[in-house]
C-alpha cells in the first residue's frame, strides 16, 4: 500500500517538471526501483490511475525498471548480487554472515515522455 504515497511524488515530479517545460500532455513515466524497495508494477499504475485523474498526467503509463539487490561482505569486502529473498546468507567467499546492502533499495523518476 505504500504505492499511493511514492506514486503521489511521482505525480508531483512530473507536473512539476512539465509546468516548467510548458509539456501539454504527460504520456509515460519512467522509474527506476531496487527489488528491495518492494514497488508492485500494477498496484503503483492503479494508484497512479486514480490519483492522476483530471491532470496532465491522466493516462499515462507507469514502467518500472527493477534494479538487482548488490552487497558487499564487511569482513572480506567480495561484492556480490544476492535475491532478495536470501539477504541473510553467509558470503560465498568467506563465510561470513554480515553483509551491507549497496543497491537495491533506490526509487527515482529515470524519464518522462512527453507531447
Amino acid at each position: 500500500m505504500h504505492e499511493l504515497g511514492i506514486m503521489t511524488n511521482v505525480l508531483e515530479i512530473a507536473i512539476e517538471y512539465a509546468e516548467q517545460n510548458n509539456v501539454k500532455k504527460i504520456r509515460a513515466i519512467n522509474l527506476t526501483a531496487g527489488v528491495l524497495s518492494n514497488i508492485v508494477p500494477s498496484y503503483a499504475q492503479k494508484f497512479f490511475n486514480y490519483i492522476s485523474k483530471g491532470t496532465i498526467a491522466e493516462n499515462a503509463v507507469i514502467n518500472i525498471r527493477k534494479t538487482p539487490a548488490i552487497v558487499v561482505c564487511r569482513s572480506c569486502g567480495v561484492e556480490s548480487e544476492v535475491e532478495t529473498h536470501s539477504l541473510s546468507i553467509s558470503c560465498t567467499e568467506c563465510g561470513a554472515k554480515g553483509i551491507q546492502i549497496i543497491t537495491g533499495k533506490e526509487f527515482r523518476v529515470a524519464s518522462i515522455e512527453v507531447e
